[in-house]
C-alpha cells in the first residue's frame, strides 16, 4: 500500500515559444494581406499576443496605431540605464502613443524584448527639447518622482493627453525635468524603501492612467 499523498494534476501552461507552420500547408494559408508568408511557412516564435500570430511586423504596427492610447512616456537617459528597455516594453503592453528617450541617443534595448519594433520611439536631445515639443503639441508633462510637494497618484486626475516623465534609477529626475513638469506625482509606498524600481514605477503609472481613461478597459 502506498501511503504517499496523491499528486495533484499538473497545471497546464500556455507556451510562450510560439507556433509552428500554418496547419495544412500552403494550400490552407489565409489570403489576408496582413499575414507574413515566411511566418506562415516556418512558424511564428515571436513574443506577440495570439491575435497577431503570423502577422507581418508592419501589419501589427498599423493595427496598434488604430488604438494606441494618447499618453506618451519619456525617460531621461544619462547613465545608459538598463531599465529603459523594460519601460519601452511596458509602454508597448499599455499601448502608449510614443516613448521619448531624453539625453543619450543610445539606450540598452535588452529589456525591451524586441517590443521597440512595434512601439514608436523618438529621441529628444534634452529636457528643453522635450518641453518645447510638448508645448507645441499642447500636452502637459507629468513627472513621476517622490520629491517634496508631489501629489499622491491615488488622488491625481490624469490628463487624457500627457507625457509621463521618468528619471534614472537611483538619482531620479533631474532638477531641470522637475522644473519643466506641469505636475509632479508620486507612487505612495508603505514599506521601508525610499523608492521602487524605475521600470516598475513606469508600469504602475501607465496602469493608473489606463484605469481612468482607457476605452479598452474591461468594465
Amino acid at each position: 500500500m502506498n501511503d504517499a499523498a496523491p499528486q495533484a494534476e499538473p497545471t497546464p501552461e500556455r507556451s510562450t515559444s510560439g507556433v509552428g507552420p500554418w496547419p495544412g500547408g500552403r494550400d490552407a494559408w489565409p489570403a489576408d494581406a496582413y499575414y507574413d508568408p515566411e511566418l506562415l511557412e516556418f512558424g511564428d516564435t515571436r513574443n506577440v499576443i495570439d491575435r497577431y500570430r503570423y502577422w507581418s511586423m508592419a501589419a501589427i504596427v498599423a493595427d496598434l496605431d488604430e488604438h494606441r492610447h494618447p499618453f506618451h512616456v519619456a525617460i531621461e537617459n544619462w547613465q545608459h540605464d538598463m531599465n529603459i528597455g523594460s519601460i519601452v516594453r511596458s509602454a508597448n503592453a499599455f499601448a502608449a502613443d510614443t516613448v521619448h528617450i531624453v539625453g543619450r541617443r543610445r539606450w540598452n534595448k535588452r529589456g525591451a524584448m524586441v517590443t521597440d519594433r512595434y512601439q514608436h520611439v523618438e529621441h529628444r536631445e534634452d529636457v528643453t527639447a522635450l518641453a518645447e515639443w510638448a508645448r507645441g503639441e499642447g500636452i502637459p508633462i507629468i513627472a513621476i518622482d517622490n520629491v517634496p510637494g508631489c501629489v499622491p497618484m491615488e488622488t491625481f486626475d490624469w490628463p487624457e493627453r500627457c507625457v509621463m516623465l521618468f528619471g534614472q534609477e537611483g538619482p531620479g529626475l533631474t532638477a531641470e525635468a522637475i522644473a519643466a513638469a506641469d505636475a509632479v506625482v508620486e507612487i505612495t509606498q508603505y514599506g521601508s524603501t525610499r523608492s521602487i524600481n524605475a521600470s516598475a514605477a513606469a508600469a504602475v503609472s501607465m496602469y493608473s492612467w489606463v484605469q481612468q481613461h482607457s476605452p479598452l478597459r474591461p468594465r
